[in-house]
């Protein structure tokens, strides 16, 4: 009977695990299909695969619309914005972390935390009037902002990472005359790989397929325009070729798709690495 419940219950897992992948990968599926068609052939029949090899589509995209601009609009702002991430949200978390006693950096930390919790919707109108008078509304303010939203999620994630780790490497490096600075460089910045590696792609993600804060910041000129907002208003310009819409999406996936697979190693290791204790 237990042998009878267990192969059920292990064929409705894989039912619905079943399930979950068909949802995950039939758009991606829709995606690369129909952006190896041509208009008449994807009107014909737009769940059914191309007749042919078709790559006309790309090469009408790289060629036309400035699209390289805003490739390189959102290659820069992306980058820029993680570096900054990088270099300022792991320095600042273990600072508080290793003086979490502390009132001043306690209270920086509920500040810190207070900032997950007010929906982007109540800010957006301040936040853009507030740009406009200091005249950022631009790719630095953009990435600005960037960070300042990173700050609070980045500190949440990181805090508490570091303080369960041990902290006796920190005062071996110390007693071998490390500095505080150093001891993070060349120790602390080791032991939290796997966290960097996930608050990048996390953040990478983000801001790669921001649409919302683009449309806000960006929109006083096209050569403003990342990705996604050059991909709204090509699907505008262009309402009847899904075509090419579905060539530009699937175009823009690429690098996002790149840079996870190589750093996926990392995030497993991240989500495991505080299941057992030294």
């Amino acid at each position: 009977m237990k042998i009878k419940e267990a192969l059920v219950w292990r064929i409705l897992m894989y039912l619905v695990l079943f399930c979950g992948v068909v949802l995950v990968t039939a758009p991606m599926v829709v995606v690369v299909i129909n952006s190896m068609k041509t208009t008449q052939e994807a009107g014909q029949n737009f769940f059914a695969l191309p007749s042919s090899f078709y790559l006309g589509n790309f090469k009408e995209l790289f060629e036309k619309n400035n699209y390289w601009v805003y490739v390189r609009n959102s290659a820069l702002i992306t980058l820029i914005s993680v570096a900054l991430v990088v270099i300022f949200v792991p320095a600042l978390s273990y600072s508080i972390a290793r003086n979490y006693e502390r009132r001043f950096y306690k209270s920086v930390y509920v500040i810190l935390l207070l900032g997950l919790f007010v929906p982007f919707q109540i800010i957006m109108l301040p936040l853009v009037k507030q740009m406009t008078r200091l005249n950022l509304l631009n790719h630095t303010g953009l990435i600005l902002i960037y960070l300042a939203f990173s700050l609070s999620k980045g500190a949440f994630l990181f805090v508490s990472y570091i303080r369960a780790l041990p902290s006796e490497i920190e005062e071996a490096a110390r007693i071998d005359g490390c500095s505080t600075f150093q001891t993070y460089v060349q120790v602390v910045i080791y032991l939290i790989k796997p966290m960097i590696a996930t608050i990048v792609i996390m953040d990478a993600l983000w801001f790669w397929n921001d649409f919302m804060m683009p449309l806000m910041m960006l929109n006083k000129t096209s050569s403003y325009w990342t990705l996604p907002l050059f991909q709204y208003n090509f699907k505008a310009e262009y309402s009847f070729n899904y075509t090419m819409a579905f060539t530009a999406y699937l175009v823009s996936m690429i690098p996002i798709i790149v840079v996870y697979a190589f750093l996926q190693k990392y995030i497993i290791r991240g989500l495991t690495a505080g299941a057992v204790k030294s």
